[in-house]
């Protein structure tokens, strides 16, 4: 359209500040691109007032409000725009109404598991406060089953993390056709022989990684021990800072990164430890060495470590169906309402787990005879220094899902029974 205009070949009509993008064909169709919706945005706050795009990109781009979008399919329509020669209609797209389809109900439900109740009982509270989680047990427990139903009771999107979601698989090129906006939260679950590029992002074209594209969702790592030792100790820093800088001799880019990362693990190689019917085959320093694939600056970013264990026959054969996900949810709702509350006044925290030291110590400090009490649990189960902070974040969100504004003693017991890998006798 510049050569055109540059050359006199067309006379612009005065349509004020317009952004022209797309990619063109040498028969004048346009074809989409990535990234049409942060593209929106920056056009947005750069002033534009028209955006003239694929048609393909149209719907995504329209989430943009106070910015007029059409869609076109070849570039003889932008010109008769462009010269003032014919109108166009803007797409209208109705967020209130794109974001009532979180509401749907989940192919997958809590109510289908059996059994397992104090898994899922940690799984609920990991999804009240944005916990991270591991799940410890053998084969055949039922860990990835019940974690891949973890994202059907974390609360609905707000419009702003929608937006967030949506920007992130739009640049990696990931957003179905015809979805303007990504209205359920990610889960994300990567085999353990992903790359280091692949799980944290980069390349030589830099783009986002499973890491990124979990953001306001679930990373997933089934058989954590199995994953390469670099991709691990890349995640370390993005969980706590909550994005990732990628830095190459051509660029550097940084992508959010703020997800709940639930892991699972056998509790050694051949899978039997602590198993109440089968014996393990492994030696003490065998359970250890496997258990050292994962470090302890890993670990420490593990709020709950769960001890699965295998169901029994009597729970198998209840035809008794459990609590559905709608109802968990509902509860893990009301908790996260709390939360908002308490950290409107702090600037990025919008969950338990993402309290700092400050506000570790403002909002989640239990009364005397909850301090004797984690004092003795401390003493008795020889638990590590670093399980002091995360059992106290724990408890916090155990009193917001009793809708207790104290941490009580029951809060602290029940949090501490989740730390099973920091007791001194694991794997011993």
């Amino acid at each position: 359209m510049g050569i055109l205009a540059a050359s006199g070949q067309i006379q612009l009509a005065d349509r004020g500040e317009t952004l022209l993008l797309g990619e063109l064909s040498l028969d004048g169709s346009l074809r989409a691109v990535r990234g049409a919706l942060p593209m929106a945005l920056r056009a947005q706050e750069a002033g534009f007032r028209h955006l003239l795009l694929p048609e393909e990109n149209a719907l995504e781009a329209a989430m943009v409000e106070s910015l007029q979008v059409y869609g076109v399919r070849h570039l003889s329509q932008v010109i008769a725009w462009m010269t003032g020669c014919q109108d166009l209609s803007p797409v209208q797209v109705n967020r209130h109404d794109l974001l009532t389809g979180l509401e749907k109900d989940s192919e997958t439900d809590f109510s289908e598991v059996q059994g397992q109740e104090t898994v899922k009982r940690a799984l609920e509270i990991a999804a009240a406060g944005g916990h991270n989680i591991i799940l410890i047990g053998p084969p055949g427990s039922g860990k990835t089953m019940i974690a891949k139903r973890l994202h059907t009771i974390l609360p609905p999107l707000t419009m702003e993390e929608a937006l967030e979601t949506t920007k992130i698989h739009s640049v990696a090129g990931l957003l179905p056709a015809g979805t303007p906006l990504i209205m359920e939260r990610p889960f994300r679950a990567p085999h353990h022989t992903v790359s280091y590029v692949a799980l944290v992002g980069g390349g030589i074209r830099p783009h986002p990684g499973e890491l990124s594209l979990a953001h306001n969702g679930v990373l997933f790592l089934d058989e954590l021990p199995e994953f390469s030792r670099q991709a691990l100790e890349a995640m370390r820093q993005p969980l706590e800072d909550r994005s990732i800088t990628i830095s190459r001799t051509n660029y550097t880019v940084t992508y959010p990164a703020g997800v709940m990362l639930v892991a699972s693990m056998n509790p050694c190689p051949c899978g039997y430890y602590n198993h109440p019917d089968r014996e393990c085959v492994c030696s003490e320093g065998a359970v250890r060495k496997y258990l050292n694939r994962i470090s302890g600056p890993l670990l420490d970013r593990m709020d709950l470590q769960i001890e699965v264990a295998p169901v029994s026959f009597e729970d198998l054969s209840d035809q008794r169906r459990g609590e559905s996900s709608r109802v968990i949810r509902d509860r893990v709702v009301r908790a996260r309402g709390m939360q908002e509350i308490r950290y409107r006044t702090a600037s990025g925290i919008h969950c338990n787990a993402q309290m700092t030291s400050k506000q570790l110590r403002q909002y989640a400090r239990p009364d005397d005879a909850g301090l004797k009490l984690l004092r003795t649990a401390m003493l008795r189960l020889h638990l590590s220094a670093r399980a002091y902070d995360r059992i106290l974040k724990v408890a916090r969100t155990i009193a917001d899902l009793s809708l207790s504004e104290r941490i009580l003693p029951p809060h602290i017991a029940e949090a501490v029974g989740y730390r099973s890998l920091d007791r001194e006798s694991w794997g011993s």
